[in-house]
């Protein structure tokens, strides 16, 4: 009876050691199973985040492709529609004014083929090409510059609007005094500013003149440190168009001009006029002298209604000199100045050099420009 109890007890031990045995290998096989499931769901979805990510990142590459597409195509266009106001002659006051600024669109056309050349677009970038090389034919010869005849008489010419009485007479004259200035014309010249300039000594300086001050904008003067003789003052402007005749040495009689049109926000069509009816002036000057025209034209080189002027034998300063885009409007402003609406013309003579002057008080930067007159022949 021990033996068999004895037996008994050792069978239900084993028998208690062999169930939890196959219990622990069943909960071991259960978390392995359920680690491995975890392995794979987390592979799974790491699988499928990349998935996601390389779609939204393909997606995105489209996307900022496309925008970049469309930006060098607006950046284009920009540059065309610079490059057809240099050219337009109309007279909408839109396409007047957008055309003051034709040099800075027509730059959005090498933005526009870079961005083509950068993404492989090819036809887009010969497009951008092309408007990029009308715009540098364009504005190339105010950088390239013309070589006229050596042996000319020098003669310093400077071009300053004054506004109103705003600027600093005794800046102009120390302007005119130090670069040797010996014809000066005046814009926006009033009685108020005629006298400062006679206190600060411009009339010692430059004891010639021919003046037609008026309130505000109207004035125009002529000062010359040569004798002027034909002073003349031309009907039917709305501001003051003057000329003279002065007398230099070697060279004889010069004919000087101060011009003054309106600006286009008077009215487009008046300004368009007033440049149209200058043109006709100049036309009529005598071909056998020279001529010097000193003025703000309110209109900048890439007006059509501007260069015209430069059509017959006169010619731009800048232009000559290669000097480049000089600014001289406005300088009044929180921003640097933009446009160049002062000019210097010549006729029978060349520039050799030009450059912008700043003076205090005024809204305008002065242009100075050094010419030579073609000598008398003998």
């Amino acid at each position: 009876m021990c033996c068999c109890g004895c037996a008994f007890a050792l069978i239900a031990v084993l028998g208690g050691l062999l169930h939890t045995m196959i219990r622990g290998v069943a909960r071991s096989s259960g978390r392995r199973h359920a680690v491995s499931a975890t392995v794979r769901d987390r592979r799974t979805a790491g699988w499928a985040h990349l998935a996601v990510r390389a779609l939204l990142s393909g997606v995105m590459r489209k996307s900022v492709r496309a925008g970049v597409n469309v930006l060098a195509w607006a950046a284009t266009l920009v540059g065309a529609a610079g490059v057809a106001l240099y050219f337009s002659r109309s007279s909408a006051r839109v396409l007047v004014l957008a055309a003051s600024g034709a040099p800075y669109l027509m730059c959005c056309a090498l933005v526009g083929a870079v961005a083509f050349a950068a993404m492989r677009r090819w036809i887009g970038a010969g497009v951008a090409i092309v408007v990029v090389a009308a715009a540098v034919w364009a504005q190339a010869p105010l950088y390239v510059g013309r070589s006229g005849d050596d042996g000319g008489h020098e003669v310093m010419v400077m071009q300053a609007n004054l506004l109103f009485d705003g600027a600093d007479p005794q800046v102009l004259v120390d302007e005119v005094r130090v670069r040797k200035v010996a014809v000066l014309t005046v814009n926006e010249l009033t009685p108020v500013a005629v006298e400062g300039l006679r206190r600060a000594g411009l009339d010692q300086v430059l004891p010639y003149r021919h003046l037609s001050p008026g309130r505000t904008a109207t004035g125009t003067g002529i000062w010359s440190s040569y004798p002027l003789s034909e002073t003349v003052e031309y009907d039917g402007f709305v501001l003051n168009q003057l000329s003279a005749t002065a007398t230099i040495p070697d060279i004889g009689p010069v004919t000087v001009y101060a011009f003054h049109p309106v600006p286009p926000v008077y009215g487009t069509r008046v300004w368009a006029d007033e440049l149209s009816r200058l043109r006709e002036i100049l036309e009529r000057s005598p071909a056998s002298r020279p001529a010097i025209v000193g003025g703000d034209f309110n209109a900048t080189y890439d007006h059509a209604q501007f260069r015209t002027m430069l059509s017959g034998r006169f010619g731009d300063a800048v232009e000559q000199a290669g000097a480049g885009h000089l600014v001289t409007y406005p300088t009044d402003k929180p921003w640097p100045p933009l446009v160049g609406i002062d000019h210097i013309l010549i006729a029978g003579g060349h520039a050799r050099a030009a450059d912008t002057v700043g003076l205090t008080g005024a809204d305008h930067r002065a242009l100075v420009a050094r010419l030579d007159l073609d000598r008398q022949r003998k």
